[in-house]
């Protein structure tokens, strides 16, 4: 089978643990499209976090997507155009601050160039600010901040203090939005429906491509609706045991160029 979509989470996948992208894993990628596979970057992080890695790697001239927010926004990279776009209600933006100052942890959301929040010193804070390299703009009041339209929220904090505010959400908004655990202290809130998988579905009919075609890399538990849906699915060594075993072909770990070692296995070498 020749692949023709490459699908790659960053965090724990494309990037290593030192947040840093390798030569090796830049050099294969280049290879992957050269070869006429389109590249897409797939990941919870939003699009400031992603665009770095997206430059990093030339894609604004060699082609490629940004699929953010696990799919609540897909870009060109090429163009810069926005080809898919999923946001939040505004009710449910005032129902998340609320919830979250009643159970004392901290909601969040983006600009084009930063986080924004109404605490900019608290440790997951800084943890998120950290993982995509940005800048925390304090706000004294983020309900009233937001008056954008925003594809996804953050909330941070102890997980036992995160479990009433997803339950309470998700009973206030049944069907509207999803409240998940990307990891224990940070709780996505997003539109109903937003999930990898589906987001490289409406890709893939732009592209004018099956699933079968499609080679997804992950490692996280917001990967694998995408490992279930691709053509073929790589978990990396790194990956969680829960997201191996959706996978078809474990490959490296994130420190030791995985994702360049399952390219060159099974796109530069069919």
């Amino acid at each position: 089978m020749k692949y023709k979509a490459l699908a790659l989470d960053l965090d724990g996948t494309l990037i290593d643990s030192k947040k840093q992208l390798s030569q090796e894993n830049i050099k294969a990628i280049h290879k992957a499209i050269e070869k006429g596979t389109a590249v897409i970057l797939a990941s919870g992080r939003p699009v400031i976090g992603i665009a770095p890695i997206a430059k990093e790697l030339s894609l604004e001239e060699k082609g490629g997507y940004i699929l953010a927010y696990n799919g609540g926004n897909i870009i060109d990279c090429k163009t810069g155009k926005i080809i898919y776009e999923k946001i939040l209600p505004k009710q449910c933006i005032e129902a998340i601050c609320e919830s979250a100052h009643k159970n004392d942890v901290i909601a969040l959301t983006y600009t084009d160039t930063e986080i924004v929040a109404e605490n900019d010193s608290d440790e997951y804070m800084i943890k998120e600010s950290l993982c995509n390299n940005v800048k925390i703009k304090k706000v004294d009041n983020l309900q009233k901040f937001v008056d954008y339209p925003v594809a996804k929220f953050l909330v941070v904090g102890v997980h036992q203090k995160l479990l009433p505010v997803q339950k309470e959400l998700l009973e206030l908004f049944p069907g509207v939005i999803d409240a998940f655990f990307s990891e224990s202290y940070f709780l996505e809130v997003v539109p109903a429906g937003i999930e990898k998988s589906a987001s490289l579905e409406s890709l893939l009919d732009i592209l004018n491509l099956k699933r079968e075609e499609l080679m997804v890399c992950g490692d996280g538990m917001n990967d694998i609706s995408m490992l279930k849906y691709a053509g073929l699915s790589i978990a990396m060594e790194n990956a969680y045991p829960e997201v191996k075993e959706y996978a078809d072909y474990i490959t490296l770990s994130n420190d030791d160029n995985g994702v360049a070692y399952a390219i060159e296995k099974f796109i530069l070498n069919d």
